[in-house]
């Protein structure tokens, strides 16, 4: 702790004494930008919106440094002129350097060094030198918001002021009186339309402003945007807003300063049509739709007069040759339906709907007056079908605890329109092969481990159930049910296996934030093909094993020529004689007795076959808006039950039964368990290039009926990458044990992560990171105390790691770099949890592929 202390001190040290070059730019008359200070009414702001409407900011700094503005000082003024001044102060300089060089690489001397300066500038940041006209421009724009916010009478100053004792520096102090704020007086209406008049009454009760509030201009914006969803999407058609809706303030009333109140009238006008030279007042009207023709073999410069047609369920649908779709399968994925009111809404549905189903280019919608009328509208909706077939190829580079290197591909075959209503059909390959110094080798060959595996996926653009779920789940929520089978076999990787997994999956989008899906289906069954290698693959219980071993009086045939346990033989020999009792001195009430029995218990769990079959439900939360918000909040949470349905069956059907009472289904005993999950983001962003970032997950998965502990497939871990960063994957936990076991892993989770986001320079960005959490065994068949959630006491061993990352953005996917150190780990006696390992030596270095969370 005292050398990382230390080695930080010397580091600051040094960017101090760098730091005293900042104003190496600046000139004698100018100051370099420090700080803006924003005072409202005598007290200091630090408001994050008021900050952003101040238009010069000073340098970017990392940790107060400033590491863009020193990189930029590094750069060479003029380098062009400043080599050949170079190459030229002494008489012969040149003469020896096209020598040594030649003539033509001196010259490529000199543009490389032209080259490099002109990094050092790009990659840097040039010193922000106040500016006064900028500064006048923020003290308007802050007086601008102010009178936004109902302080008409606000007024703002501001003053450059130098650093003392801070040579070429300064920073601009912006001084706000608000003085009174107005407030809203009565509120009338003033429409032209008899349409919109009578559309707006019966919502005007949901007024976003009211008598008696604040003026706020953003609250006048929020009721245009308002007024104008209502009316678009109650059969007004070509609304517009910005010119049609006018809110009236008396303006004599922000002289009077007695009551500081202001009547506001609402004026909605009829829309106006340049015609020629003459500009037409056309009233606003509702519109209704007459028909709605969809093409579906639409291209470009198409002959609409040669297609063919039929009518479905008041649609027209035009085609050429054969129609390729079920007519069905096209109206369903439209919103718009003849003789309902024109809504807008109905073609971002319609948009959503038709895009969703794969099978089609995005649409194009129009809308045209039906001959001789101004409120009927005729909808034409063209579309561009997606090729028949389509082959995607992916490949990937690994390495992983399991695998030294891993090369991985996968390939996917796209069938659109399988039966005629939009499915799809996905067929799909992936493999990997790896190098592993853990697996056996005998041929000594490099690739010595390998998975393959396939999946056929079959989409449906509805919902296909035991009732109709229209009412329930309308089509503008986008329904789908999925339908897939899959299998893959491991060789040389854990134990070998072979999985197979069958799925009924619903999804709906209710809006676009909220998604649910069920699985009303999960199927999972996976068959250990190598069991007699588990003391190979779990070193960590073997060791344990073959210590204990070696402390009593054991059959030699055992052992093999170095003292230890032959496997499988003479493990499992000799675990059985020490359960049987017949090993002298190894009573059922010894420390050895029960870590033997936990050794054992656990073999035979992670050896065992599984058969899963499960339902769950999943709802999810998001309200980010796109890629560049950096401010929302995402919550998902998670239902499984599994063994429910087998075990109702036992009633009607008599199972085989092992050992232990436990149903059998196919020979293999079935998990029954419920399983629960909360995972809930946050991202804020705190200032212009700085975001906070949290994620809190509970886990908790509980065995009943016919199992007494969770498949290894559906528990929990701690550590890696997207987790505990100071730990390994699988290499925390349970609870305060010390990685007693290879891969750990428990059926209850806390994991908490907090990270602080910020830009070094250009695409490189960096990060400072908490993280905390645990894994515990609750409610199974585990005894260990060590691993065993109690009660809130066992919170103290919840482990922290923190540490620091980078991360390099190339746009379509971000590469992680994060250092984690264990700050306080629960494996630790209480007197040495906390900084025990707190140093590089013993630091966990991740890399991952985006963010962690």
């Amino acid at each position: 702790m005292k050398t990382l202390i230390t080695k930080i001190a010397v580091i600051f040290l040094i960017l101090s004494i760098v730091s005293c070059n900042a104003v190496k730019r600046v000139e004698d008359d100018q100051l370099l930008l420090t700080r803006n200070n924003i005072y409202v009414n005598g007290e200091q702001e630090k408001d994050e919106t008021l900050k952003n409407l101040v238009l010069q900011h000073p340098n970017s700094s990392l940790l107060g440094f400033h590491l863009k503005l020193h990189i930029y000082n590094l750069a060479t003024p003029k380098s062009d002129s400043a080599y050949l001044a170079w190459l030229h102060r002494k008489a012969k300089r040149e003469k020896h350097m096209i020598n040594l060089l030649s003539e033509k690489q001196v010259i490529e001397l000199g543009r490389s060094v032209a080259g490099f300066n002109n990094w050092l500038k790009e990659t840097g940041e040039a010193p922000v030198i106040v500016n006064e006209i900028k500064a006048g421009k923020s003290r308007e724009r802050l007086n601008l918001y102010y009178n936004s916010k109902g302080y008409f009478n606000n007024k703002v100053t501001y003053t450059v002021d130098s650093v003392p004792n801070k040579k070429k520096r300064g920073e601009v102090n912006y001084r706000v009186t608000t003085g009174k704020p107005y407030f809203l007086d009565s509120i009338s209406k003033r429409i032209e339309s008899p349409d919109v008049d009578s559309i707006y009454s019966r919502y005007d009760s949901r007024m976003l402003i009211k008598k008696g509030e604040q003026f706020d201009l953003a609250h006048f914006e929020a009721e245009r945007e308002r007024i104008n969803s209502i009316l678009i999407n109650s059969g007004i058609y070509q609304f517009q807003p910005n010119s049609s809706i006018r809110f009236n303030v008396l303006r004599d009333t922000l002289t009077a300063n007695e009551d500081y109140k202001m009547p506001v009238e609402i004026q909605i006008d009829n829309r106006h049509e340049r015609v020629g030279d003459s500009v037409k007042e056309i009233p606003y009207k509702i519109h209704r739709i007459k028909n709605v023709n969809i093409y579906a073999d639409y291209t470009f410069g198409m002959d609409r007069d040669s297609l063919d047609s039929i009518s479905y369920d008041k649609f027209t649908i035009y085609f050429r040759n054969k129609l390729r779709y079920k007519p069905k399968a096209l109206t369903d994925a439209v919103a718009i339906a003849p003789g309902n009111l024109y809504r807008e809404i109905d073609r971002t549905r319609t948009y959503r709907q038709i895009s969703n189903l794969n099978t089609f280019k995005y649409p194009n919608i129009e809308y045209l007056y039906e001959n001789g009328t101004n409120d009927t509208l005729n909808t034409n909706i063209y579309l561009t079908h997606r090729p028949k077939f389509s082959l995607g190829l992916n490949t990937d580079i690994s390495h992983s605890n399991i695998q030294d290197i891993g090369i991985s591909f996968s390939t996917s075959l796209i069938s659109r329109n399988v039966f005629r209503g939009a499915e799809t059909l996905e067929v799909s390959a992936r493999g990997t092969v790896g190098s592993s110094r853990e697996a056996s080798n005998p041929n000594d060959r490099f690739f010595n481990i390998s998975e393959f595996g396939g999946d056929i996926r079959l989409n449906f653009p509805r919902i296909f159930f035991l009732f109709d779920t229209r009412k329930f789940i309308p089509k503008y929520m986008l329904p789908e049910t999925r339908i897939s089978v899959g299998s893959s076999f491991q060789k040389n990787i854990g134990l070998d296996k072979q999985s197979f997994n069958t799925i009924l999956r619903y999804n709906w989008t209710p809006s676009f934030q909220k998604k649910h899906t069920f699985e009303l289906v999960n199927i999972e069954f996976i068959r250990n093909l190598n069991v007699d290698r588990y003391f190979r693959v779990y070193q960590n219980s073997y060791e344990r094993l073959n210590n204990i071993a070696e402390n009593y009086t054991v059959d030699p045939a055992y052992f093999d020529d170095n003292g230890n346990l032959l496997i499988p033989s003479g493990t499992d020999q000799f675990t059985r004689d020490a359960l049987s009792g017949a090993i002298t001195g190894l009573t059922p009430n010894s420390d050895d007795f029960r870590s033997i029995s936990s050794i054992d218990e656990r073999r035979r769990r992670l050896s065992a076959n599984n058969l899963i079959f499960a339902s769950n439900f999943t709802y999810t939360k998001n309200t980010r808006r796109g890629a560049s918000d950096n401010t929302f909040s995402q919550f998902k949470t998670k239902l499984e039950i599994a063994g429910n349905v087998l075990s109702a069956a036992s009633q009607l059907i008599k199972f085989n039964k092992n050992d232990n009472g436990k149903k059998l289904v196919f020979d293999v005993q079935y998990s029954q368990y419920v399983k629960t999950e909360l995972d809930f983001i946050k991202h804020q962003q705190i200032s212009r290039q700085g975001i906070l970032a949290f994620r809190g997950f509970f886990g908790f998965a509980i065995p009943y009926g016919n199992a007494t502990n969770i498949p290894f497939s559906r528990s929990y871990f701690a550590g890696g990458t997207n987790d505990n960063r100071a730990w390994q994957a699988y290499s925390l936990g349970p609870g305060r044990t010390d990685a007693r076991n290879d891969f750990n892993e428990a059926n209850l989770k806390i994991a908490l992560n907090l990270e602080y986001r910020f830009n070094i320079m250009g695409s490189l960005n960096g990060a400072i990171f908490a993280d905390a959490g645990n894994i515990w065994n609750a409610l199974d068949d585990v005894a260990n105390e060590e691993a065993i959630f109690k009660d809130f006491s066992s919170l103290k061993d919840i482990a922290l790691g923190t540490g620091f990352g980078f991360r390099y953005d190339f746009g379509f996917f971000v590469i992680r770099l994060d250092t984690g150190f264990k700050t306080y780990n629960p494996a630790e006696q209480m007197s040495r949890r906390w900084f025990r390992d707190y140093n590089f030596g013993n630091a966990v270095y991740n890399i991952g592929i985006n963010y962690p969370f």
